[in-house]
Protein backbone atom coordinates (compact mmCIF):
# COMPACT_ATOMS: atom_id res chain seq x y z
CA UNK A 1 0.00 0.00 0.00
CA UNK A 2 3.24 2.23 0.89
CA UNK A 3 4.88 1.80 -2.47
CA UNK A 4 1.47 2.18 -4.23
CA UNK A 5 1.11 5.80 -2.55
CA UNK A 6 4.73 6.70 -3.21
CA UNK A 7 4.28 5.80 -7.16
CA UNK A 8 1.03 7.92 -6.61
CA UNK A 9 2.87 10.76 -5.34
CA UNK A 10 5.62 10.59 -8.11
CA UNK A 11 3.40 10.53 -10.84
CA UNK A 12 1.53 13.50 -9.40
CA UNK A 13 5.12 15.47 -8.69
CA UNK A 14 6.13 14.95 -12.34
CA UNK A 15 2.57 16.16 -13.64
CA UNK A 16 3.04 19.33 -11.53
CA UNK A 17 7.08 19.50 -12.36
CA UNK A 18 5.91 18.81 -16.24
CA UNK A 19 3.17 21.72 -15.98
CA UNK A 20 5.29 24.31 -14.59
CA UNK A 21 8.07 23.61 -17.00
CA UNK A 22 5.91 23.65 -19.69
CA UNK A 23 4.52 27.18 -18.63
CA UNK A 24 7.92 28.61 -18.01
CA UNK A 25 8.52 27.52 -21.67
CA UNK A 26 5.64 29.28 -22.95
CA UNK A 27 5.97 32.56 -21.30
CA UNK A 28 9.91 32.50 -22.68
CA UNK A 29 8.19 32.50 -26.09
CA UNK A 30 8.05 36.10 -27.95
CA UNK A 31 4.89 37.25 -28.64
CA UNK A 32 4.15 37.68 -32.15
CA UNK A 33 4.81 40.60 -33.71
CA UNK A 34 1.78 42.83 -35.04
CA UNK A 35 1.14 42.54 -38.96
CA UNK A 36 2.79 44.79 -41.19
CA UNK A 37 0.30 48.02 -41.79
CA UNK A 38 1.27 50.67 -44.59
CA UNK A 39 0.26 54.28 -43.80
CA UNK A 40 0.81 57.17 -46.63
CA UNK A 41 2.70 60.20 -45.69
CA UNK A 42 2.40 61.96 -49.28
CA UNK A 43 1.30 60.46 -52.60
CA UNK A 44 3.34 57.77 -53.43
CA UNK A 45 5.05 58.30 -49.95
CA UNK A 46 4.86 55.05 -47.57
CA UNK A 47 6.03 54.26 -44.42
CA UNK A 48 5.49 50.45 -43.15
CA UNK A 49 5.06 49.81 -39.56
CA UNK A 50 4.52 46.81 -37.45
CA UNK A 51 5.82 43.61 -38.16
CA UNK A 52 9.73 42.56 -36.82
CA UNK A 53 12.25 45.84 -37.03
CA UNK A 54 12.13 49.27 -37.62
CA UNK A 55 9.60 50.97 -39.76
CA UNK A 56 10.65 50.70 -43.43
CA UNK A 57 9.67 53.55 -45.98
CA UNK A 58 9.10 53.98 -49.11
CA UNK A 59 8.57 55.65 -52.28
CA UNK A 60 6.34 54.79 -55.30
CA UNK A 61 8.17 56.11 -58.71
CA UNK A 62 6.61 55.47 -62.08
CA UNK A 63 9.01 52.59 -63.09
CA UNK A 64 10.61 51.68 -60.15
CA UNK A 65 10.17 51.18 -55.70
CA UNK A 66 12.87 52.66 -53.68
CA UNK A 67 12.43 51.53 -50.01
CA UNK A 68 14.30 52.82 -46.97
CA UNK A 69 15.32 50.68 -43.95
CA UNK A 70 14.50 46.36 -44.85
CA UNK A 71 12.81 45.35 -40.99
CA UNK A 72 14.38 41.94 -39.52
CA UNK A 73 12.85 39.10 -40.81
CA UNK A 74 12.01 37.28 -43.80
CA UNK A 75 7.75 37.27 -42.83
CA UNK A 76 8.10 40.94 -42.16
CA UNK A 77 9.61 41.98 -45.43
CA UNK A 78 7.55 39.58 -47.21
CA UNK A 79 4.59 41.80 -45.79
CA UNK A 80 5.80 45.10 -46.68
CA UNK A 81 6.22 43.49 -50.20
CA UNK A 82 3.07 42.02 -50.39
CA UNK A 83 1.35 45.79 -49.35
CA UNK A 84 3.92 47.30 -51.73
CA UNK A 85 2.02 45.31 -54.80
CA UNK A 86 -0.92 45.91 -53.46
CA UNK A 87 0.09 49.82 -54.66
CA UNK A 88 2.09 48.86 -58.01
CA UNK A 89 3.35 46.15 -59.94
CA UNK A 90 6.78 48.62 -60.55
CA UNK A 91 9.93 46.78 -58.75
CA UNK A 92 12.14 47.20 -56.25
CA UNK A 93 15.18 48.19 -57.17
CA UNK A 94 17.29 50.66 -54.58
CA UNK A 95 17.12 50.30 -50.41
CA UNK A 96 18.64 53.05 -48.61
CA UNK A 97 19.56 51.77 -45.16
CA UNK A 98 19.74 55.03 -42.50
CA UNK A 99 22.31 52.95 -40.46
CA UNK A 100 23.50 49.54 -39.74
CA UNK A 101 21.26 48.39 -36.78
CA UNK A 102 19.71 44.86 -37.13
CA UNK A 103 16.55 45.98 -37.27
CA UNK A 104 16.84 47.91 -39.63
CA UNK A 105 19.27 46.06 -42.26
CA UNK A 106 18.73 42.26 -41.39
CA UNK A 107 15.78 42.58 -44.11
CA UNK A 108 18.66 43.57 -46.76
CA UNK A 109 18.52 39.60 -47.30
CA UNK A 110 15.31 39.14 -48.10
CA UNK A 111 14.71 41.42 -50.94
CA UNK A 112 14.44 41.00 -54.31
CA UNK A 113 17.27 40.06 -56.59
CA UNK A 114 19.16 43.05 -58.12
CA UNK A 115 18.29 45.22 -55.60
CA UNK A 116 20.38 48.18 -54.71
CA UNK A 117 21.59 48.79 -51.18
CA UNK A 118 22.70 53.08 -50.51
CA UNK A 119 24.18 53.57 -46.87
CA UNK A 120 26.50 56.48 -45.61
CA UNK A 121 30.07 55.25 -46.02
CA UNK A 122 29.89 55.12 -42.02
CA UNK A 123 27.52 53.05 -42.48
CA UNK A 124 28.97 50.06 -44.45
CA UNK A 125 32.14 50.27 -42.12
CA UNK A 126 29.64 49.29 -38.96
CA UNK A 127 27.84 46.46 -40.37
CA UNK A 128 31.29 44.79 -39.48
CA UNK A 129 31.42 46.03 -36.15
CA UNK A 130 30.87 43.36 -33.37
CA UNK A 131 28.20 43.69 -31.10
CA UNK A 132 28.17 45.07 -27.61
CA UNK A 133 28.52 41.65 -26.04
CA UNK A 134 31.51 41.38 -28.76
CA UNK A 135 30.01 38.88 -30.86
CA UNK A 136 31.83 39.18 -34.08
CA UNK A 137 29.25 40.54 -36.75
CA UNK A 138 27.68 37.86 -39.12
CA UNK A 139 28.29 40.09 -42.11
CA UNK A 140 31.85 39.26 -42.24
CA UNK A 141 30.60 36.11 -44.15
CA UNK A 142 31.71 36.15 -47.51
CA UNK A 143 28.18 34.85 -48.50
CA UNK A 144 26.15 37.89 -47.27
CA UNK A 145 28.28 40.65 -49.38
CA UNK A 146 25.46 40.90 -52.20
CA UNK A 147 23.03 42.62 -49.16
CA UNK A 148 25.90 45.10 -48.17
CA UNK A 149 25.67 48.69 -49.48
CA UNK A 150 27.06 48.71 -53.10
CA UNK A 151 26.85 52.30 -53.25
CA UNK A 152 28.14 55.02 -50.78
CA UNK A 153 28.48 58.64 -50.02
CA UNK A 154 30.03 60.89 -47.96
CA UNK A 155 28.38 63.68 -47.34
CA UNK A 156 25.34 64.05 -49.81
CA UNK A 157 24.49 61.89 -52.76
CA UNK A 158 21.06 62.69 -55.35
CA UNK A 159 19.10 59.50 -56.54
CA UNK A 160 16.65 60.03 -59.33
CA UNK A 161 14.06 57.90 -59.27
CA UNK A 162 11.80 57.69 -61.92
CA UNK A 163 11.04 61.34 -62.43
CA UNK A 164 11.91 62.14 -58.29
CA UNK A 165 14.93 63.66 -57.07
CA UNK A 166 15.56 62.66 -53.72
CA UNK A 167 18.33 63.65 -51.62
CA UNK A 168 20.25 61.75 -49.18
CA UNK A 169 22.79 63.46 -46.14
CA UNK A 170 25.23 63.23 -43.78
CA UNK A 171 24.97 65.52 -40.90
CA UNK A 172 27.34 64.10 -38.72
CA UNK A 173 28.05 61.51 -35.83
CA UNK A 174 24.31 61.17 -34.01
CA UNK A 175 22.64 57.69 -33.05
CA UNK A 176 25.54 56.40 -34.79
CA UNK A 177 28.48 57.65 -37.02
CA UNK A 178 26.93 56.77 -40.55
CA UNK A 179 23.54 58.32 -39.84
CA UNK A 180 21.65 59.08 -43.24
CA UNK A 181 18.79 61.46 -43.67
CA UNK A 182 16.34 60.79 -47.02
CA UNK A 183 14.53 63.79 -48.01
CA UNK A 184 12.26 64.50 -50.54
CA UNK A 185 12.51 68.16 -51.54
CA UNK A 186 9.10 68.65 -53.09
CA UNK A 187 7.22 66.51 -50.04
CA UNK A 188 9.17 68.09 -47.60
CA UNK A 189 9.39 64.68 -45.83
CA UNK A 190 12.50 63.23 -44.14
CA UNK A 191 13.26 59.88 -43.00
CA UNK A 192 15.56 60.31 -40.10
CA UNK A 193 15.86 56.76 -38.85
CA UNK A 194 16.82 56.44 -35.25
CA UNK A 195 17.82 59.90 -34.66
CA UNK A 196 14.27 60.79 -32.74
CA UNK A 197 12.60 58.59 -30.63
CA UNK A 198 9.43 59.84 -29.09
CA UNK A 199 8.03 56.46 -26.76
CA UNK A 200 11.54 55.78 -25.25
CA UNK A 201 14.55 57.48 -24.02
CA UNK A 202 17.08 58.57 -27.07
CA UNK A 203 19.29 55.46 -27.88
CA UNK A 204 22.93 56.43 -28.11
CA UNK A 205 24.95 53.87 -29.89
CA UNK A 206 28.32 54.90 -28.10
CA UNK A 207 29.85 51.16 -28.61
CA UNK A 208 29.91 52.35 -32.47
CA UNK A 209 31.28 56.03 -31.82
CA UNK A 210 27.91 57.27 -31.30
CA UNK A 211 27.31 60.78 -29.47
CA UNK A 212 24.65 62.47 -27.87
CA UNK A 213 25.92 65.84 -28.07
CA UNK A 214 26.78 64.91 -32.21
CA UNK A 215 23.24 63.97 -32.20
CA UNK A 216 21.84 67.28 -31.00
CA UNK A 217 24.37 68.95 -33.68
CA UNK A 218 23.00 66.81 -36.22
CA UNK A 219 19.37 67.60 -35.87
CA UNK A 220 20.64 71.40 -35.31
CA UNK A 221 22.69 71.15 -39.44
CA UNK A 222 19.07 69.00 -40.54
CA UNK A 223 16.67 71.75 -39.26
CA UNK A 224 18.90 74.89 -40.64
CA UNK A 225 19.68 72.72 -44.19
CA UNK A 226 16.00 71.05 -44.75
CA UNK A 227 12.75 72.72 -45.41
CA UNK A 228 10.98 69.43 -44.24
CA UNK A 229 7.42 69.69 -42.77
CA UNK A 230 6.86 65.99 -41.45
CA UNK A 231 9.88 63.69 -40.34
CA UNK A 232 9.51 59.83 -40.56
CA UNK A 233 11.44 58.04 -37.75
CA UNK A 234 12.46 54.45 -37.19
CA UNK A 235 10.04 53.64 -34.26
CA UNK A 236 7.56 56.42 -33.83
CA UNK A 237 5.06 57.90 -35.94
CA UNK A 238 5.31 60.77 -37.95
CA UNK A 239 6.54 64.07 -36.01
CA UNK A 240 6.47 67.96 -37.03
CA UNK A 241 9.70 70.32 -36.72
CA UNK A 242 8.49 71.71 -33.38
CA UNK A 243 8.90 68.41 -32.10
CA UNK A 244 12.42 68.04 -33.53
CA UNK A 245 13.25 71.04 -31.47
CA UNK A 246 11.70 70.10 -28.59
CA UNK A 247 13.88 66.94 -29.02
CA UNK A 248 17.01 68.56 -29.05
CA UNK A 249 15.80 71.44 -26.22
CA UNK A 250 15.65 68.25 -23.66
CA UNK A 251 18.91 66.29 -24.60
CA UNK A 252 20.77 69.50 -24.22
CA UNK A 253 18.76 69.63 -20.74
CA UNK A 254 19.66 66.65 -20.02
CA UNK A 255 23.29 67.12 -20.85
CA UNK A 256 23.43 70.13 -19.09
CA UNK A 257 22.38 68.70 -15.92
CA UNK A 258 24.97 65.81 -15.82
CA UNK A 259 27.27 68.50 -17.12
CA UNK A 260 26.78 70.01 -13.84
CA UNK A 261 26.82 67.30 -11.58
CA UNK A 262 30.33 66.02 -13.09
CA UNK A 263 31.67 69.60 -12.47
CA UNK A 264 30.83 68.78 -9.68
CA UNK A 265 32.90 66.07 -8.95
CA UNK A 266 30.34 63.00 -8.55
CA UNK A 267 30.85 59.79 -10.10
CA UNK A 268 28.78 58.15 -12.75
CA UNK A 269 26.76 55.98 -10.22
CA UNK A 270 26.00 58.94 -8.24
CA UNK A 271 25.17 60.64 -11.15
CA UNK A 272 22.92 57.81 -12.30
CA UNK A 273 20.89 58.01 -9.20
CA UNK A 274 19.55 61.65 -9.84
CA UNK A 275 17.75 59.88 -13.19
CA UNK A 276 15.07 57.52 -13.68
CA UNK A 277 16.05 53.94 -14.37
CA UNK A 278 15.17 53.93 -17.48
CA UNK A 279 17.87 56.83 -18.76
CA UNK A 280 20.34 55.78 -16.71
CA UNK A 281 22.02 54.57 -20.00
CA UNK A 282 21.74 57.97 -21.60
CA UNK A 283 23.35 59.55 -18.52
CA UNK A 284 26.11 56.87 -18.61
CA UNK A 285 26.91 58.11 -22.73
CA UNK A 286 26.72 61.99 -22.04
CA UNK A 287 29.08 61.63 -19.02
CA UNK A 288 31.59 59.65 -20.89
CA UNK A 289 31.47 62.11 -23.23
CA UNK A 290 32.00 65.13 -21.27
CA UNK A 291 36.07 66.13 -20.64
Amino acid sequence: MKRVFLNILSIFVLVILSSTSAFGQQSQIPAAPSPVVSKQIEPNIYMFTGGRGANTGAYIGEKEVLLIDSKQDSASVAQVLAAIKKLTNNPVTRLVNTHADADHVFGNRFQPADVTFIAHENCLKEFFVPAMNGTPSDWNNPALKAFLPAVTYRDRLDLQVSAKRIELYYFGVGHTTGDTVVYFPDEKVAFIGDQIFTTRVQLIHAYKGGSSFGEVAALEKMLSALDARKFVCGHNDVIDRATVRNHIAQMKDLQEKVRALKVKGQSIEEVQKQFEQNQSALGQTIYNEII
